[in-house]
């Protein structure tokens, strides 16, 4: 009866053939990157109940409402290795890339006694972790993917995730979160001219 059917519908037989496309490490892989999204979305929802600030609210908002979609079209393309349905979208963010630079005295960091000690400062520094981990994990992952889809998408989320954690980063600089500081102008100018580039001269390695 399943010859029959495969039979009847060439495209069934291709389906299941393209949805057994990976391999065995690629599969141990997919799941530790699909349940650390999973991980990054659950803390997001534990995060937004502690979160005063509105603006970084909505960051939280819209990175979990992405996030949300790209999870989503990662399952579909995992489970049937090919094309999803929604392909990966491209992450904008809102904050507008300025550094700010230097560092300016403040009181050391401790860890909270309690949940009621739980600051923006805090809060968006948790988000900042999660992402950065998730995009260690994308990257890593992306090249040792052997479907040709999955592959796909998960490589182009991970330009999303550096994007996602550039926002972040930026909003925690603008308020004093994550200070930066530089080096004297004259280590950086040593630093900055310790290279020089080569002519290129075409295929000329043998």
């Amino acid at each position: 009866m399943q010859n029959q059917n495969q039979q009847s519908n060439p495209n069934a037989a291709m389906n299941q053939a393209m949805s057994k496309n990976h391999g065995g490490h690629e599969m141990f892989d997919a799941h530790e990157v699909l349940a650390g999204i999973i991980s990054m979305l659950d803390q997001y929802q534990m995060y937004d109940q502690h979160i005063q600030d509105q603006e970084l609210k909505n960051i939280a908002h819209r990175q979990y409402t992405f996030v949300t979609q790209l999870y989503n079209t990662m399952v579909e393309c995992f489970k049937t290795g090919q094309d999803p349905s929604v392909p990966t979208q491209q992450y904008h963010m809102q904050q507008e890339n300025e550094v700010v630079y230097g560092l300016k005295p403040g009181q050391p960091k401790k860890p909270n006694s309690s949940v009621s000690q739980l600051s923006d400062q805090g809060l968006s520094a948790y988000m900042l972790g999660n992402i950065k981990s998730l995009t260690s994990l994308l990257a890593m992952t992306a090249a040792e993917i052997t479907n040709p889809v999955l592959r796909r998408v998960v490589a182009d989320s991970v330009p999303n995730f550096i994007e996602l954690s550039y926002e972040i980063f930026l909003y925690q600089n603008k308020h004093g979160y994550y200070q930066v500081p530089q080096l004297m102008e004259q280590d950086m100018q040593q630093m900055l001219n310790s290279y020089a580039t080569v002519p290129q001269q075409g295929n000329n390695v043998h």
